[in-house]
Order: C-alpha cells, then structure tokens, then sequence
C-alpha cells in the first residue's frame, strides 16, 4: 500500500483521479491536502466472495500544521463488467455505509448466481486493533503531534461506544466446495506448535460447506519491523448441521520478515497470538 518513492502529492493526485465521487469531497479537505508532508495506507477491511469484490481502505495525511487528515476509499467490482471502481469518502461511517448497500453485479449464467455476499466481520473494540491504532508513522522519519494521538484514542473510544449495541448476525451463506479438504490444508500449513489438534481434526473431516471471511488486516511494527497481519475465519458446516469455525494468522512477524501462518480454534487465541507477535514477545 505504501510506496516510499510516492510523494504525498503524487499519491493524493492518483487517489483523486481514480475516485468515481471526487468531486463530491468538500473543497476545504482539499485545500488542506495541499500541504500534506507524509501519508501511510492500509487495508480496513475486506470481502471477496464468488460474486462482489470489496475493499476499504485508510488513507492518513500529515498536515504542514501537525494535523492528520484521513480519506476513506472504497474498492469494489459492482459494474457490469466486473470493472473495479473507486469511491473516495471523509468519514469511516459514510464509507462502511456505502459499502454496505453494494451488491454483487448482475451477471447471465455461471457460478456466480448462486453465491450471496455477506457482511464484513468488525470488532471496534478488539484489542489487538489498538496495536496499530494508537499510533501513524508515515515511515518517511516524522512524528505526529502528541495531541494527535490522544485526539484520535478519544475518537477510537466515541466510536466504539456507538457501535457497542448487539446488532443480530446474519446468517452464514456456506459454499459447498470440497470442505473437508480445505479444512485439511489449512489445519496442515499451520506453524504454530499450539495448533488445533485431532480432537478439532476429526469432526472437520465430516465438513461439506465453508465460508472465508477476512476480519482483521492492517500493516504495523514489531521489533521495530514492519509487520504485516491478516485474521481469517474459515467457517465450516458439518454433516449433522453444526457449525465450527478455524481461525488464521497470516504475518511477517517473524525474525527474517518470512511469510507465517498460524491456525487456533478460538478467535480470542488468535488475536492474543497477533498482540504476542507485534509486540516481540514470540520467536520463530
């Protein structure tokens, strides 16, 4: 997401260009984006399914004044065509809401009919997204305003109390796509030497359907690397009508910044095992 040789300017003029909505943004966020000194990126979120393709992006600005200003991209293939499209938002609300009135482009024949789009899993007060929330490094050598950061935890803080109500979950819409196998391999790639074992293994082998949602992704630092971590669910429905889930760690958190994937049957040790990593605390 972060090109060291792009200027902000630069990467404001792509972002803009490309932005289907730009000129909807309100002429005083761009006139601000004119001093941008520094900028970052990273994932917010992320749903692929047979049908729609979408993503949502962050895209932070440091300010000649010391403030930071965000801008929220959506990336989606709702088009005919499946072409991709960009629309570009100043508030994390308007963007998750227009995110989710997208649907899947209509199209004659194929697989693609007979799969249903599902919701982004999001947790606004999982622990492990303050790893990389409190703090922007633009990795360009600047420092925000310490008030920036305390602005932006009270923030973090007013969000997650409005989004604290229990919301009804929809229901899971599961592939049948050689479950039992996929559920095999993922449970195989896994590094970690606390992974699941048989006792998770067995009933798995009686998997018909299953379901990947991507619920976690953002790049940061740990051992004063960067860092990359990814949380998946792949959810499986067994024969007698049950339901289990498998959780993934995806990450470069590792001493010579190689690719990782570990694999826990609760998504509270997953997220435990990311903190223990962006913080240094796990070898290997």
């Amino acid at each position: 997401m972060n090109d060291p040789y792009e200027t902000s300017e630069t990467h404001l003029e792509r972002l803009l260009g490309r932005a289907l909505n730009s000129f909807d943004l309100p002429d005083a966020v761009i006139e601000r984006l004119d001093s941008a000194l520094a900028h970052a990126s990273s994932l917010r979120s992320s749903h692929h399914s047979a049908g729609l393709h979408r993503e949502t992006y962050r895209h932070t600005y440091l300010l000649a004044d010391s403030t930071a200003l965000t801008l929220w991209e959506l990336v989606h293939n709702t088009r005919r065509d499946g072409a991709e499209q960009h629309e570009l938002y100043t508030d994390e609300y308007e963007v998750r809401l227009a995110a989710s009135r997208l649907r899947r482009p209509h199209r004659t024949g194929g697989a693609d009919e007979a799969a249903v789009p599902c919701l982004d899993a999001f947790d606004p007060t999982a622990d492990s997204d303050s790893l990389f929330e409190s703090r922007f490094e633009s990795g360009l050598g600047v420092t925000l305003d310490p008030s920036f950061e305390s602005d932006l935890a009270a923030d973090l803080e007013l969000l997650s109390g409005l989004l604290t109500a229990p919301q009804t979950p929809l229901p899971r819409v599961y592939l049948p796509d050689n479950s039992a196998d996929h559920a095999r391999r993922v449970l195989r790639r896994a590094e970690n030497v606390d992974r699941p074992g048989e006792e998770v293994a067995g009933p798995l082998r009686a998997a018909f359907a299953h379901q990947i949602t991507q619920v976690f992704g953002r790049h940061g630092h740990a051992e004063g690397k960067d860092a990359g971590f990814t949380l998946y669910e792949h959810a499986f429905l067994l024969l007698d009508g049950t339901e289990t889930s498998l959780w993934e760690v995806e990450h470069t958190a590792t001493p010579d910044g190689r690719h990782m994937c570990e694999v826990y049957a609760a998504q509270s040790a997953a997220r435990e095992a990311m903190e223990l990593r962006a913080r240094g605390q796990v070898s290997g």
